[in-house]
Order: C-alpha cells, then structure tokens, then sequence
C-alpha cells in the first residue's frame, strides 16, 4: 500500500511539473523561456522588430530559453530572402531555437528551403499549444 501511494504521489509529481531543458542542459522554467511566433511577411517586421528582438532576448541572456517559431507567411518571406537566412542561422548559433510549421511551408512550397536553412519544421499546432497551456511567454509580430 505505501509503495502504491509513493508511486502515485511521485507520478502525480512529474507530470504536474512544468519545465523546457535548455540547451546547455539547465531547467528553463516557463518564466524563463520566450517563444516568438513570426507570422508576418513584412521584411521590414522580421528585421527590425521580430528577429532583433528574438536574437538579442537569447544574447543577452533575457531570456534562458528563446524558441522562434515561423508561421504562415514568414516561412516563405524567409526562404525568398537570403538576408532574413543569414540571420536565422546567426541566431541558430547563439542558441535560438527555430521551428516552422511544417502544414505552412507545405502550402507555399518552401519546406525544403527552410529545412536547408536547418530550421526544424514540423506539426506545430500541439507544440504551440503545449507551450500556451505550460504558460510560457509568448509575444508575436
């Protein structure tokens, strides 16, 4: 019986615990991980207000987790621009993690593209929700 309630308790205690494990290996709370979803396909957006900021949230350490995810019209505003690639993949060096949503590129046929570029495209209508309901902070542009 008591290994019954310690198992329940300890089951109980892990999945009620909310966490990212960063990249150096550290525990990101939901506190400390941004998630930027960038939809627009504006360049003017991307490079002076979406990846500026995204890029120097994880640079300057604002953030311990900072997680891009490329949306809709900015997957193929990304894949036409070589410049907006440049910068990705500067961010991607300095520990930005970038996603696109995979059904997206599908649509504007730049899956390809964007997975050259190393951006990790998949399904992301269950991870943004993951993150909604762990309570991260998420803003968009």
């Amino acid at each position: 019986m008591k290994i019954k309630i310690i198992l329940l308790v300890l089951g109980f205690s892990i999945c009620s615990v909310k966490f990212l494990i960063a990249q150096d290996g550290k525990i990101a709370t939901p506190s400390d991980t941004l998630v930027v979803l960038w939809s627009s396909g504006d360049p003017e957006v991307a490079e002076k207000a979406c990846l500026m900021y995204t890029h120097a949230a994880k640079r300057y350490s604002w953030f311990k987790e900072v997680i891009l995810i490329v949306w809709g019209p900015s997957e193929k505003l990304l894949a036409d621009n070589s410049k907006l690639k440049d910068k990705i993949a500067s961010m991607k060096k300095d520990g930005v993690i970038v996603e696109a949503c995979v059904a997206c590129s599908n649509m504007y046929g730049v899956t390809d593209d964007l997975k050259v570029c190393e951006v990790d495209v998949k399904g992301m209508g269950v991870p943004l929700t993951k993150y909604l309901k762990r309570g991260y902070k998420i803003i968009s542009f």
